[in-house]
């Protein structure tokens, strides 16, 4: 049968509450993890053995006792970001950000801090799986991940929808509080040790860097995403 395989309960009880997801089989060990979902199961249930569920996830899974095979969500087209209605959002772009664990963690940023999208291409990033699941603790249900061809197509269609684009980088000229983060604002995200491309920096309207010590200037970039994502929060909600 095919799908995806999530695992872990608060990942599979944020799919079964997503109504956009197809939730195909659930396997659980005990009616005790049974009992700790939060909705009626749209699919056929299974208790299972441990050793049973495990056959059909990465060896080092941590479970809990449940695991659910789903369908992934359907892309959401970039154009419908012109169609939420307010004058402050924010979205994170990622320049061939490839880890899923990185990007998991940066959608439970995204989660946390409102934001509208994560945007990223379909090549040099991750596929929606268990795994990014997993990272994401459930965000992967909240945040819209917007996939395009084409990253620079994609940043112009932002700046055509009047979003500012704020590329994040080492040898950025302006700090975030030196930048006007009013409306709607783009954060864009380079991999670790190459950081972004030349043609995406050429694209961006700001080129930023993250306040450190002199000395120890590199940030894993699921925690610079945080950061940007917290101070474009904060300065949006205080000028609303």
């Amino acid at each position: 049968m095919s799908g995806l395989w999530f695992y872990g309960l608060h990942v599979c009880r944020m799919a079964l509450l997503n109504p956009k997801r197809v939730v195909k089989r659930i396997l659980v060990t005990n009616e005790a993890t049974l009992e700790k979902l939060s909705k009626d199961s749209p699919a056929k249930i299974e208790i299972v053995n441990k050793r049973f569920l495990e056959s059909y996830l990465s060896p080092g899974a941590v479970h809990q006792g449940i695991a659910m095979l789903v369908h992934p969500l359907e892309n959401v087209s970039i154009e419908a970001l012109d169609e939420i209605e307010s004058t402050s959002q924010r979205v994170i772009v990622l320049d061939q950000v490839s880890d899923p664990h990185n990007v998991g963690a940066i959608l439970r940023s995204a989660a946390a801090f409102g934001a509208s999208a994560l945007i990223m291409t379909d090549r040099h990033a991750p596929k929606e799986s268990g795994v990014l699941a997993k990272s994401a603790s459930g965000a992967l249900e909240i945040v819209p991940r917007i996939v395009v061809n084409n990253l620079a197509q994609g940043i112009t269609a932002l700046k055509e929808m009047g979003f500012w684009c704020v590329g994040f980088s080492e040898a950025g000229t302006q700090t975030l509080g030196q930048i006007d983060l009013k409306g709607k604002i783009a954060l864009i995200m380079g991999s670790e040790g190459d950081g972004m491309r030349h043609f995406t920096q050429k694209l961006c309207d700001f080129t930023a860097k993250l306040e450190t010590v002199s000395d120890f200037s590199t940030l894993n970039v699921s925690n610079a995403t945080a950061i940007a994502l917290h101070e474009t929060f904060k300065a949006q909600c205080t000028n609303i």
